[in-house]
């Protein structure tokens, strides 16, 4: 079901960008056609017939390959503080914490819209490693930070 939620918010985010380009288009007197000619056309025009089928198989396939699981060696107790300092540096915030797991979201508002509000990023101990696991854009920028802010802390105790 989540699966289907999230391919229905990429359809519909796709379908608001578009009219967005076609809005600018028409206030700035870059489109040819009126408002109602563009979306005639693009309803019966073979190459708006494939962009609709772009945006539909975009949508469909995006939850899969849109969200990953990130791995990083290291202890969620010890290396609690550059945890969240990776976090906080790349927009996100801490909203749950147990002993074996901490939950960040988008630290604010335009971070959480941008992120189509699958902003939820779940951070795990998985023996000696730390899962990262969420949105692809965020586990992503966030994995890159930490791995560097953890490479910093092995060289400190060292």
């Amino acid at each position: 079901m989540k699966y289907l939620i999230r391919s229905v918010k990429y359809f519909l985010a796709l379908c608001v960008l578009y009219l967005v380009v076609m809005g600018l288009m028409f206030v700035t007197n870059t489109s040819l056609l009126p408002p109602s000619e563009t979306f005639y056309a693009l309803i019966h025009s073979t190459r708006g017939q494939i962009l609709i089928v772009a945006v539909v198989l975009l949508s469909a396939l995006y939850p899969g390959f849109g969200f990953v699981c990130r791995q990083q060696l290291g202890s969620l107790t010890i290396n609690r503080e550059q945890i969240i300092n990776a976090f906080a540096s790349e927009g996100f915030k801490l909203v749950r914490e147990s002993e074996t797991e901490m939950v960040f979201r988008g630290a604010s508002f335009v971070k959480r819209l941008m992120l189509l509000y699958e902003d939820e990023i779940h951070v795990t101990q998985c023996g000696e490693w730390i899962s990262i696991d969420g949105i692809r854009r965020g586990v992503a920028r966030v994995n890159y930070r930490l791995e560097s802010y953890l490479e910093r802390a092995r060289k400190d105790y060292e």
